[in-house]
């Protein structure tokens, strides 16, 4: 095996994904798919830029570790109760019967003992935590209703590794044994009580020592504290005979109610892509490409298998929990694929003998097979499967026969408020939704809606854009929301246009159209629950009103600040540090004069 060294590896990979992932990002297909290409381009079964085998396991396992550390940073106990039944309902059955489907199936064809097909039943029920929601995030779809479906079954199947990865090197054959007797309780006991110990210390010493660094204004030494504490849980795992996964992720959950846990989010933020993009990395050089070239209908035919299996038993899933068709086959093809996980699952098996290694290699190349499968089946759902779903939607928009001084694009909460204000003062408008159901509601009550999609030009056209004074944008969807303001500009240059932002990228969207008029969601209600607070604890209504108008005009000018930095991380962060210090000084000068006085 030819030697490199770790730095030449290092840019052999930070090179390949800058060169793989704006393609596969162009090409629609997700950065994702570009790292795993750019692992096999380079990889030993490729051109052999990188071809040590202990290479690629430090680098899938680092990946691996970092990526539970997150997922437990993210897992605080108010989360798992929000989400406690589509978690532990939808997810306990997905797991449960995927596996079971599974490993009869793989029982029966292949002829497998009952524990190798378990575990092969296991490692391939699981999906892709990290390729499923970055593609749901990049759709805008978290906050759908399959999106919201698809994170809490991908919570509880990162759950699920943790026992998996406890109870594997427990379960491993033994040489004098060939059955499951070969458990050892003495291990499972350390390993039992190396998790309690890891907990009560990190109650009881680590958030103490969390405390007196904080308290030392020292940054680089907190996150450094944070880094050993992952590595060292980690380590400590391992000694016990457990994953260090599974010590990564304690360390995460250890963290996830802390005082401290929002600092160091943002501390890790900015390396969370890139960790993660290494891992896929690994991933794709870990393929046995000539596996693909040599079976590729095999491995093509047992990919399409799995993911046949896994999005049965997800549309079911979603139709029980009471989804719409639409919903189910979403979410179906969302998470369908295999997971990294079943990297790390297939991979200890292998090393224990619970597996050969034969099997476990077939199954990388069908679960990485699978993975890359999934855009490809996303976007045949877009094309072809949407338009027969969604034909009740696509009514003709209705026929606009006046045009007034406004148009209000979107008629949920915020249009039909407008709306309520501008008939009390007798100015006319014209309001368009979208969304049928919506406007057969909102027809119910009284209202005059028309609809129609506002992204259209020829009926913005027929709504009198070009004679309004004002253009109204209250649509929730973000990317429909800028792709009706890029539509307005271009087309009616003289139509103002106030809208409504969802948060702050989607302000920042806006105002790179040139929008001056921009309100966002939640902070005039959020300032006026912060006035009522104060108030009630005792603050005079005078002092309430500077405090809030002063915030206000800061904020807004901070916002705006912001926008001019969005490009560039590192200097984004430590303006939005500097402002909230600047705006904490401003306060605590006030209150100085006001006691002075």
């Amino acid at each position: 095996m030819e030697e490199k060294s770790l730095l030449l590896t290092a840019i052999i990979l930070l090179t390949t994904a800058v060169l793989c992932v704006p393609v596969f990002k162009k090409l629609g297909i997700g950065s994702i798919i570009g790292y795993v290409v750019g692992g096999i381009l380079i990889g030993p079964h490729g051109i052999r830029l990188v071809t040590g085998g202990t290479e690629i396991l430090h680098f899938a396992e680092f990946g691996v570790v970092l990526l539970l550390f997150l997922i437990g940073l993210e897992l605080r106990p108010q989360t798992l109760w929000v989400l406690r039944k589509p978690v532990f309902g939808m997810g306990l059955v997905q797991v449960a019967l995927t596996s079971f489907l599974l490993a009869v199936t793989i029982g029966y064809l292949f002829h497998l003992g009952f524990l190798a097909s378990v575990i092969l039943g296991l490692s391939l029920s699981l999906s892709s935590t990290a390729f499923a929601l970055q593609s749901l995030a990049e759709k805008n779809q978290l906050k759908t209703s399959y999106g919201r479906s698809a994170f809490a079954i991908l919570l509880f199947q990162d759950l699920a590794v943790i026992p998996v990865m406890a109870i594997l090197p427990m379960a491993a054959l033994t040489p004098e044994n060939s059955d499951v007797n070969g458990l050892d309780f003495y291990k499972l006991g350390t390993a039992a009580l190396a998790i309690f110990l890891v907990i009560l210390s990190g109650r009881f010493l680590m958030r103490p020592l969390f405390r007196l660094i904080a308290a030392s204004g020292n940054h680089e030494i907190f996150v450094a504290l944070s880094l050993l504490l992952v590595l060292g849980v980690s380590l400590a795992m391992e000694k016990v005979g457990l994953s260090m996964a599974l010590g990564s992720f304690l360390g995460g959950v250890l963290l996830a109610d802390s005082e401290y846990r929002h600092e160091l989010e943002a501390n890790l933020e900015p390396f969370k892509g890139l960790l993660l993009g290494l891992f896929f990395l690994a991933v794709g050089m870990s393929m046995n490409l000539e596996l693909l070239i040599n079976h590729p209908f095999l491995i093509l035919s047992l990919a399409l298998g799995l993911m046949a299996i896994k999005g049965i038993v997800l549309f079911v899933i979603g139709r029980v929990a009471k989804l719409n068709s639409d919903s189910s086959i979403n979410l179906a093809v969302s998470i369908s694929q295999g997971g990294e996980f079943a990297f790390v699952i297939l991979n200890v098996a292998s090393q224990l003998n619970v597996l050969s290694k034969e099997i476990a290699e077939y199954s990388i190349v069908i679960v990485t097979a699978s993975m890359m499968l999934t855009p490809f089946f996303g976007i045949f759902k877009e094309k072809l499967i949407n338009p027969y779903l969604n034909k009740e939607e696509e009514r003709p928009a209705d026929p606009i026969h006046e045009q007034n001084r406004v148009i209000i694009a979107g008629f949920g909460r915020v249009g039909q408020i407008i709306s309520r204000m501008l008939y009390l003062h007798k100015i006319g408008f014209t309001a368009l939704e979208h969304n049928a159901d919506q406007v057969n509601a909102a027809r119910k009550f009284g209202h005059k809606i028309y609809y129609g999609d506002a992204s259209r030009l020829d009926l913005l056209t027929a709504a009198g854009a070009a004679q309004a004074e004002i253009l109204v944008l209250a649509v929730q969807d973000m990317e429909l929301s800028i792709k009706i303001a890029t539509i307005a500009k271009e087309n009616f240059p003289n139509l103002k246009i106030i809208a409504r932002a969802r948060n702050r990228a989607h302000y920042f969207d806006l105002l790179e159209l040139g929008i001056e008029t921009i309100r966002r969601d939640t902070f005039a209600s959020s300032l006026e629950l912060a006035e009522e607070t104060l108030k009630d604890l005792g603050f005079l209504p005078s002092e309430v009103q500077y405090f809030i108008d002063k915030f206000r005009r800061y904020d807004e000018a901070m916002v705006k600040q912001q926008y001019k930095l969005r490009h560039n991380e590192k200097e984004l962060i430590a303006f939005s540090r500097n402002a909230i210090r600047q705006l904490e000084d401003a306060f605590a000068a006030d209150m100085l004069q006001k006691e002075a006085s």
